[in-house]
């Protein structure tokens, strides 16, 4: 009797999990594995036919006291007659447990679709305070409390390693106080990853010179977003059919008709490609499906549902590359000035519009900075030449090339970078310079010419006629020298003065 009254007193003081606890089995580390859920008093399978993002991903391994999420997949397959649950929920991704997010339905029973949840954590680094998953405050997990790294603990070598771990891109910012600080304790050690490492904490450390971290030193990290999204086959990277690299291999994106905007909107922001223009059917194969909002700012934050929907292609806004501008000439009147390019008052220039051979056709408009005046060219081989054949101070300001095309039933336009263009005078210093030198040369010649002949008294008249001739002919070629440096205003006044 003793007994069973202690064994019943010992269930009685464990008490059961909270409904919706969730936990992770079956992993190859305490941070990953299939997700359960506790619904109606057991443990159940997540299926994979409810709502689920990286978000609610984020609130489970925040609750396992596991670091940030890594890869949220499909599971191993149910098991014949075995129930699951299907969880339908909508989080921010700061909250503590998926009670506090917004649940809109959990419907137990067997899984339609026949898949578990699978998710993998990061077992040592979380990023704290950011604007999505691939920012904040870096924190390290040590001794079961997190603790925040100083910015002279941290370099790039150390971020390239966290970014690549949280299946995030390269660093993109790193600095002290950039997410706020921490409330807990500091790590105590330096890192010093080479860059390769897959794990923060494979990497080597050592003693920290200075044991104290001062205020708005604790570093955050901003990495880019991982280059998992693609469209293809619309002669842009703004165009095409989407595709999403997902365990080891590009698959088709699909969605519901009602859902194409906000999964395009989605696509368009995080391939940096503007705003959607239009949404078209895609590759009729069928992909896997995601459900967006339209507020996420990379595709992989969307909930992601493993049924086949058909394909779609997106067009976006910033479908034309940037097109490029140059300055050229043909008599050697241009040179590089402190502000910027410089042509000499007088001279011809080109200004050449050209771009990437993405569509044929379209054309090249050239704006004036400060003035209506525009010329337009067809574009001809991806390029135009506009020809100015003489400089003037009418010429001097900013220049810009605005590349339009139609295609896709749409219009769309991209402009260069602005030329800033100055108008100078002619360089009196190198005029006279050039014309000292030609004297110089010319009497080199004649020193010379002199010197190697010993001449008779008939060779020295003949010599002296010679040595005028060749006196001449410097002051022609020096004449010459002059009229070639002077602009064509300048040569026409000296012709009128003669």
């Amino acid at each position: 009797m003793i007994l069973f009254w202690i064994t019943d007193l010992q269930a009685q003081s464990v008490s059961p999990p909270a409904e919706l606890s969730v936990r992770l089995v079956n992993g190859t580390t305490s941070c990953s594995g299939t997700v359960e859920v506790f619904n109606e008093g057991e443990w159940s399978g997540l299926c994979t036919g409810g709502w689920w993002s990286m978000r609610e991903v984020k609130v489970v391994c925040r609750k396992l006291d596991c670091g940030d999420p890594v890869a949220a997949s499909r599971g191993p397959l149910v098991e014949d007659g075995r129930r699951g649950v299907r969880l339908f929920s909508s989080c921010y991704g700061n909250e503590s447990s998926i009670r506090q997010c917004d649940i809109i339905e959990v419907r137990p029973g067997v899984c339609i679709g026949g898949y578990y949840h699978h998710v993998t954590c990061s077992e040592s680094v979380w990023l704290v305070d950011g604007a999505g998953l691939c920012s904040g405050r870096v924190e390290v997990k040590s001794n079961q409390s997190w603790a925040s790294v100083c910015e002279a603990d941290f370099d790039r070598q150390d971020a390239e390693v966290v970014c690549g771990e949280l299946g995030c891109g390269a660093p993109a910012a790193l600095q002290g106080g950039l997410y706020g600080e921490g409330e807990g304790q500091t790590w105590d050690k330096e890192f010093q990853c080479k860059g390769k490492e897959s794990l923060l904490l494979d990497c080597d450390t050592s003693d920290r010179e200075n044991n104290t971290c001062l205020p708005g030193n604790a570093v955050g990290l901003t990495c880019s977003e991982h280059d998992d999204v693609r469209l293809v086959g619309g002669g842009s990277r703004c165009a095409g059919g989407v595709e999403r690299y997902h365990q080891g291999e590009w698959r088709i994106v699909g969605t519901d008709d009602w859902d194409q905007e906000d999964v395009a909107a989605v696509v368009c922001r995080q391939l940096g490609c503007g705003s959607t223009i239009s949404v078209l059917p895609g590759n009729t194969t069928r992909g896997f499906r995601v459900d967006c909002s339209g507020s996420e700012s990379v595709l992989r934050e969307c909930r992601r549902r493993y049924d086949l929907y058909s394909g779609l292609s997106v067009i976006c806004s910033d479908l034309l590359v940037q097109p490029d501008i140059s300055l050229t000439d043909s008599m050697g009147g241009v040179s590089r000035g402190h502000q910027g390019p410089e042509v000499f008052r007088g001279y011809s220039f080109t200004i050449t519009c050209s771009t990437q051979p993405q569509y044929p056709g379209g054309s090249f408009l050239l704006t004036f900075t400060g003035s209506n005046r525009t010329q337009t060219q067809p574009a001809v081989n991806h390029s135009a030449a506009f020809l100015f054949p003489a400089a003037d101070d009418s010429h001097q300001g900013n220049y810009s090339c605005v590349y339009d095309n139609y295609v896709f039933s749409h219009n769309f336009s991209s402009e260069s970078e602005l030329l800033s263009l100055t108008i100078t005078a002619s360089p009196l210093p190198a005029f006279i310079i050039r014309h000292v030198v030609v004297l110089l040369i010319l009497l080199t010649a004649i020193t010379t010419s002199y010197l190697y002949y010993k001449p008779t008294r008939r060779q020295k008249r003949v010599n002296r006629v010679s040595s005028m001739d060749l006196y001449v002919n410097a002051m022609e070629m020096v004449s010459l020298s002059s009229r070639a440096e002077a602009g064509p205003g300048e040569e026409r006044a000296a012709q009128g003065t003669e």
